[in-house]
């Protein structure tokens, strides 16, 4: 079955559950995971001021903070349950982008991922990432809810 699952986080409520569900299949299969935070960077209007360029910085630092913590708290869960665990971060205007390419450069044969239910008009706009992921990858891709 699966060997090598990918578990996507941003540290939502949602997103935890889908880690906890993620790690509970990959004990099961006997599979381990991989884990993976996307940042996505803010970029500054031309002509950015020092004040600014300071405070997208201290941004960066705090985006990388928050995701080894969220990520240290998730590959303890998975050293508890027994699972392997790689933790990566990465960094990528596009979340889903950075999701796909992590799972092909890893090997992962199943990316097991939290639906943001997004309705209306931010879903017509927008979409979700993993609305994304389901569109631009030929790995099977479960979404827990």
């Amino acid at each position: 079955m699966y060997k090598h699952i990918l578990i996507p986080t941003d540290g939502s409520d949602l997103a935890e559950r889908a880690v906890e569900q993620g790690l509970a299949l990959a004990r099961k299969l006997g599979a381990r995971v991989t884990l993976i935070q996307v940042i996505q960077p803010l970029r500054a209007p031309a002509g950015e001021s020092v004040q600014l360029r300071g405070t997208l910085e201290e941004y960066e630092r705090e985006e990388h903070r928050q995701a080894e913590q969220w990520l240290a708290q998730a590959a303890a869960r998975a050293a508890d349950a027994g699972v392997p665990c790689e933790a990566v971060t990465a960094v990528n205007v596009q979340p889903y982008d950075a999701i796909v390419a992590t799972a092909s450069e890893k090997g992962c044969d199943l990316i097991a991922i939290a639906s943001h239910g997004r309705s209306g008009l931010s879903a017509m706009l927008l979409g979700s990432v993993t609305q994304k992921v389901l569109a631009h990858t030929d790995l099977p891709v479960l979404v827990y809810r």
